[in-house]
């Protein structure tokens, strides 16, 4: 490749790496008439060093540098790391002003501005990880040299989410790529955040800090090209979870790392290497440490993310579950009648339905399955205490106390609080649809987000005896039923009563309840048969006697 140079300006023009290489000939320079060449130099290293850099010719949308040392690039502008895998690395064809940048261009934009002022930077940790197993990372990050100042300065639309740590964001046509600074931390006395922040020379400095080798990958944003320096290709081909450095270092750090060893195994079905599950359960009563809603953001992703069956046994089998989850602990052993749960205990049924649970599962709808069945060791009756069989009477009730308490103690919101508690209290309630009458069964399906409650049910069954004919029951009535008679308009209310003639009063929501339930039945049609069946059923005198009886 042909080399040439140009002074560059230091002025940052904030366009992605790949814009400005698919426009350099045809853009003049920031605040000047000059048009510059293809190849510049980029500005790299500390205290603004200068090097010669080559930066790849693209052609059309393919690329044509087919000599990188890390990546083979195939036709479609894909590179192939050692893992067989297609790495995307920097297009031609760049986002343009009529379409929304994509993550990876927001991150390669980023990573470009930076290094054309001087700085290092990579992209770092989950996004590297995610990218050479194949898969979609759900956010990027960058690592830099560069201080939270001067990340602010280059980035005006950036806001400080935890600057004290070294830590920017950077939004831009609603995404947001959080930019580290290198960084070695000192002291974690919360068992979170480090006590002192100070920054490193060096992204291999950076790394030792990070959690997971494979969490500690970087990558070039223009070339793909990977730099390890924990040993996470090694785990990523292995599948293993592996502490970076002390195992027991990197628990004291952050407690949190618990719960994340934990998820990712789940996640990518790795396994935890031994010295790093030794140091779990050496320090699994210490989850209590972090903030509630830390540890419920966590769980919530464990139980959503495709492989909650396993990380919920690995919670188990590393004490993290007694510590975070008392209650679904106590399920385990919890006996069941063989006639109705042939599959065993509690927690086998309970790991039955949770692996059911495809990832992305609506994390309400994930938390009632865990918790449907909490309140059954607190029922339990054996078949010699009952005469018949095992029983749980009043399990619901029960599990409904413990789930509004266990809700409040990981600060769920009031709505998420208030659609699993139903999904608990509800889910028996199914067994009795064919003998519902019509306005009972039309009020059941009409519950806010009825169709948790129905998959809840078709997962309870499918974990159990496999009986789905009420699961099908209210299937069919759905599908058989129009919308305007499940919910139809109101007949009647209050204030049509008032023009009837009858005073306001407790019984005012009785009468209009009993006219709802006329309509539901299909026994009252109109507003004229409303008001014929309230002077039938609840006469004018009738309601004046009720308003005088004491309260």
């Amino acid at each position: 490749m042909v080399h040439r140079t140009f002074a560059s300006s230091r002025r940052t023009t904030g366009q992605a790496s790949v814009d400005i290489l698919e426009n350099w000939d045809r853009r003049p320079r920031a605040g000047t008439s000059q048009r510059p060449n293809r190849d510049r130099i980029v500005l790299c290293g500390r205290a603004g060093s200068r090097s010669t850099a080559q930066l790849p010719r693209f052609s059309g949308d393919r690329s044509r540098n087919k000599d990188n040392a890390e990546s083979r690039v195939n036709g479609q502008g894909q590179g192939l790391n050692e893992f067989g895998l297609e790495v995307p690395i920097a297009r031609a064809h760049a986002a343009s002003h009529n379409r929304v940048m994509t993550p990876r261009e927001l991150a390669n934009s980023i990573c470009e501005t930076l290094r054309s002022h001087g700085h290092e930077a990579l992209l770092a940790g989950g996004c590297v990880r995610d990218i050479l197993l194949g898969r979609e990372p759900a956010d990027y990050d960058v690592a830099t040299d560069a201080t939270p100042a001067e990340v602010m300065a280059l980035f005006p639309e950036s806001v400080g989410v935890g600057a004290q740590f070294g830590v920017i964001a950077v939004q831009r046509d609603g995404l947001k790529v959080e930019v580290a600074t290198f960084r070695a931390d000192v002291g974690y006395s919360d068992g979170r955040h480090p006590d002192t922040v100070v920054y490193a020379r060096s992204a291999k400095e950076d790394v030792q800090r990070r959690d997971f080798t494979i969490n500690g990958l970087l990558m070039r944003h223009d070339t793909s090209e990977e730099l390890d320096y924990v040993g996470g290709q090694a785990d990523l081909r292995a599948g293993i979870i592996r502490a970076i450095g002390e195992p027991d270092r990197r628990f004291r750090e952050d407690k949190l790392r618990l719960l994340r060893a934990v998820r990712f195994a789940a996640r990518f079905g790795f396994t935890i290497e031994p010295a790093t599950i030794d140091a779990i359960r050496r320090h699994a009563r210490e989850i209590t440490q972090v903030s509630p809603e830390r540890v419920r953001d966590e769980l919530t992703k464990l139980l959503t993310e495709g492989a909650a069956r396993r990380g919920f046994e690995l919670l188990e089998q590393t004490g993290l579950l007694e510590a975070v989850l008392p209650e679904i602990a106590a399920l385990k052993g919890v006996e069941q009648p063989p006639q109705f749960h042939p599959e065993g205990d509690v927690w086998i049924h309970t790991r039955l339905m949770i692996e059911q649970l495809p990832a992305g599962a609506s994390p309400t709808l994930a938390w009632g399955v865990l918790l449907h069945d909490v309140g059954k060791p607190a029922t339990f009756k054996s078949a010699r205490e009952t005469g018949d069989r095992i029983r749980f009477d009043g399990h619901v009730d029960v599990g409904v106390r413990m789930t509004q308490d266990l809700t409040r103690r990981l600060r769920f919101s009031n709505d998420d609080t208030e659609q699993i508690v139903a999904l608990v209290a509800n889910h028996m309630r199914f067994k009795d649809v064919e003998q519902m009458r019509a306005s009972t069964l039309k009020r059941f399906v009409r519950l806010p987000r009825f169709e948790e409650h129905l998959e809840l049910h078709r997962l309870d069954c499918l974990s159990s005896h496999r009986r789905l004919e009420s699961y099908r029951f209210v299937r069919r009535t759905l599908a058989e039923t129009p919308p305007e008679q499940i919910r139809p308009p109101r007949l009647l209310t209050g204030d049509d009563l008032l023009d009837m003639g009858y005073k306001p009063g407790p019984l005012f929501s009785e009468i209009l309840r009993a006219v709802e339930d006329a309509q539901l039945e299909g026994q009252v049609k109109s507003e004229g048969e409303a008001k014929d069946y309230v002077q039938r059923g609840f006469g004018r005198a009738q309601c004046e006697a009720a308003e005088k009886r004491p309260r």
